[in-house]
């Protein structure tokens, strides 16, 4: 099973029997079996067949909807996939502040320690005494968050979220050793340096993997415990995205530029907005490597066998399921040193 990514402008998804045929505007038709089809991810000017659309619906394939640079516009699914149990529970719970309180800090610890972990990583051979400083305070946080005896609010929870992503990203400047990628900073909405361009675009494709395999579980991907406001979002997938931003899309970011996979000129002028973004060759370039990062194999607690980091947040989506549903507490995903 895999991920179809749909890029090049003007291509039309059609079916054909057992199959998707991808045509092109400029080459020949490609075949794929759908048997092999996970998901699919539409970017910016493709047709897809009401036969497509049905098939996917019928067959509970998630596609996805983004701009041509990326950006994600919604998702088409079917309704029949969810669990009407599991989805009662996760609006009980949204009035159960110890579950929310429980289960935000324990995102917030599963994604400081796997941001510590990649900067111990990193910082093995180099020995930067910043990125040692950072480490530290991420420890700190870590060794805070640990003490469950003392209740703590969601916004400290997030207070505690924002500062140790602060720390670490202000280390990023020294772990990018190319020199024609200047970091200054994490910004977005638009990315404007090609550096964030990157990680929002990895992200973009992290959340897509997340929410599509909690629609898969049959949970609400809407209901979320640590992010949350006014404005109707995904925040459960953000929630569950979480732990895995530095293992797969940060490390993957400073693989692309160290080992100068992914260059400067790889990046499109400033757009009208300020938006800085990967060029359509360079897009096929950094989907493959995704791709290739997110099946690489590891362990996890809850298998015996080694296995892929789709599957691990499939897991952990499992994980959050069966914390909603009964009496155990979610426990994040920690990535070993």
């Amino acid at each position: 099973m895999c991920d179809l990514y749909v890029i090049e402008q003007g291509t039309c998804l059609r079916k054909d029997q057992a199959r998707f045929i991808l045509h092109p505007p400029h080459d020949d038709d490609l075949e794929i079996p759908i048997r092999e089809v996970e998901r699919i991810l539409v970017f910016g000017n493709i047709q897809l067949s009401t036969a497509v659309l049905g098939t996917c619906l019928s067959r509970q394939i998630p596609v996805v909807f983004l701009s041509q640079t990326g950006q994600y516009k919604g998702h088409l699914w079917s309704a029949e996939i969810t669990d009407l149990t599991a989805e009662a529970q996760q609006f009980a719970r949204q009035h159960d502040e110890a579950f929310q309180g429980a289960t935000a800090r324990a995102i917030v610890y599963g994604k400081l320690w796997n941001s510590k972990i990649l900067l111990l990583r990193q910082n093995r051979k180099r020995q930067v005494a910043e990125v040692n400083t950072a480490i530290e305070r991420l420890d700190a946080a870590l060794e805070t968050l640990s003490y469950v005896d003392r209740p703590q609010t969601l916004e400290q929870l997030r207070g505690y979220e924002g500062n140790g992503a602060s720390q670490y990203f202000q280390t990023f400047g020294h772990l990018i050793t190319q020199p024609e990628f200047n970091w200054q900073g994490r910004n977005f909405h638009p990315p404007t340096d090609p550096v964030n361009s990157l990680l929002s675009f990895g992200y973009t494709l992290l959340f897509n993997n997340v929410f599509s395999l909690l629609l898969v579980e049959g949970l609400n991907p809407y209901l979320g415990n640590l992010h949350g406001a006014e404005r109707q979002k995904a925040y459960l997938a953000f929630d569950l995205m979480e732990e895995f931003r530095s293992p797969i899309v940060d490390t993957l970011m400073l693989k692309l530029i160290n080992k100068k996979i992914i260059r400067p000129t790889d990046f499109t002028w400033p757009q009208e907005n300020g938006g800085v973004y990967l060029t359509d060759p360079a897009r096929r370039v950094f989907l493959r490597h995704f791709e290739q990062r997110i099946t690489e194999s590891i362990t996890h607690p809850d298998v015996k066998e080694p296995v892929t980091y789709r599957r691990v947040i499939q897991l952990q989506v499992q994980r959050y399921k069966r914390a909603v549903l009964g009496n155990q507490p979610y426990e994040a995903f920690r990535r070993l040193k």
